[in-house]
């Protein structure tokens, strides 16, 4: 242990992978602020760390289990001469998920779905049962990645821990953001869509690159950022008509 903590190249790695790992979960923080919104007010925050405690114990199960994992990249049918491994079809199903999901959620915005009602629909149990559906797909490539930068177990698992940490820190800002600002809901809905899309473009083996999708996130966040910073000056400069 001591070796590693003196080793140069350790610490470059984990420095690394933290990032990644914190880059690669503002999806998941996204998806479980706006699935949570659907319960009670008194129950999210539970929901929010409970769903993030369970993408820590399953990123750290599957770091456990590298044999398995590598495994599951391994064709196991093809079609059209193209092969199919259980992380494509992983992959591809969550995906849809995700896309569903979040389509759902904005045709609830945009048909002026009322939150009360939208909150008597969700249940806890139902809640949860989502985010660990999602987990699982975020944490798969997750830990891909992790190994592929590090190469020793206590550093992927040392970087995976924290980088939750951070999450759970601005889960609850983030959550609270998104709820009183529908429009970045509806920007972080969008953003889940794009995320889908990639995961079923992953399935079929056409990778994009997330930098992409979170460079232009970034450039509609700065907009409505904007916008909302706008609005606040106009608020704050009207004034009541003077009386002649």
């Amino acid at each position: 242990m001591m070796e590693l903590l003196q080793d140069p190249a350790v610490w470059a790695s984990f420095l690394t992978l933290t990032v990644l790992e914190i880059v690669l979960g503002v999806d998941n923080v996204i998806f479980i602020s706006i699935t949570a919104a659907r319960l009670p007010q008194e129950q999210r925050r539970s929901a929010r760390m409970i769903g993030l405690t369970l993408a820590l114990l399953v990123r750290i199960a599957l770091l456990f289990s590298i044999a398995w994992i590598i495994g599951l990249t391994a064709p196991v049918f093809t079609i059209a001469e193209h092969p199919f491994s259980w992380r494509d079809i992983i992959l591809f199903l969550g995906g849809l998920f995700l896309i569903w999901k979040a389509a759902t959620e904005i045709f609830a915005e945009v048909e002026g779905e009322a939150h009360e009602e939208g909150v008597v629909q969700a249940t806890f149990a139902a809640v949860i049962f989502q985010i660990v559906i999602l987990d699982v797909v975020f944490s798969l490539d997750s830990v891909i990645t992790a190994v592929g930068i590090a190469d020793h177990i206590e550093v992927m698992v040392a970087a995976v821990i924290l980088a939750i940490v951070v999450m759970m820190i601005a889960a609850e800002p983030i959550a609270g953001f998104v709820e009183a600002h529908p429009s970045t809901k509806m920007l972080a809905l969008a953003f889940l869509v794009m995320i889908g899309m990639s995961l079923v473009a992953d399935g079929f083996g056409y990778h994009i690159e997330r930098g992409f999708i979170y460079a232009a996130m970034v450039f509609a966040g700065a907009v409505e950022g904007l916008n909302l910073l706008r609005a606040a000056r106009r608020r704050k400069a009207k004034t009541p008509p003077e009386m002649t």
